[in-house]
């Protein structure tokens, strides 16, 4: 189901971009004490300096490597946080709200809400906008057992990562919007 509402995302963000600018969504530390309560958690933290170190290894002169380089290259940072647990309600809706509440207002413009009573799987995806160009997404996916958060931060290249797809795992979507 993820991977269907992030490609759904990706097909959609041209199509609903507003302009909006804002502070970066930052994880808060209540979130973090979740890793304590998991039997699972994975905590990926890529700044831009590490981004950066990273476009060095990649070749200029491969067309391919060169289009991850730059993407990469103008990112500030892409960060994740994911929790398994053992059994329902380990997290609180208050851990949840934390992040999507700082989604709230005309910096960020949510694109992808759904929310299911009985499965219990919800997911938000909002992004930023700044000078016409996507700043920041995020994903917030919550199931009964599972809670992730996606924060991918500066400049993100819908063209760019469109030409991509196919490769390195990445699915082939067309991001080109509805025609005029």
């Amino acid at each position: 189901m993820r991977t269907v509402i992030v490609l759904l995302t990706l097909t959609l963000l041209p199509a609903t971009a507003t302009a909006a600018r804002g502070q970066d969504v930052k994880i808060p530390a209540n979130v973090e004490r979740l890793a304590v309560k998991a039997v699972e958690s994975v905590n990926v933290t890529v700044d831009g300096a590490l981004l950066q170190l990273a476009g060095k290894f990649l070749s200029s002169t491969d067309p391919d490597q060169k289009q991850i380089k730059t993407l990469l290259g103008n990112l500030k940072g892409i960060y994740v946080r994911s929790f398994k647990f053992e059994n329902e309600g380990e997290y609180s809706e208050a851990d949840v709200e934390s992040v999507r509440s700082q989604l709230r207002g005309q910096e960020w413009a949510r694109i992808v809400n759904v929310t299911s009573k009985k499965g219990g799987d919800n997911v938000d995806v909002a992004y930023k906008m700044d000078k016409g160009k996507i700043a920041g997404l995020v994903v917030i996916a919550a199931e009964p057992k599972e809670l992730t958060f996606v924060n991918i931060v500066g400049p993100i290249d819908l063209d760019q990562l469109s030409s991509l797809g196919g490769q390195f795992g990445i699915p082939k979507v067309d991001l080109k919007g509805p025609q005029k």
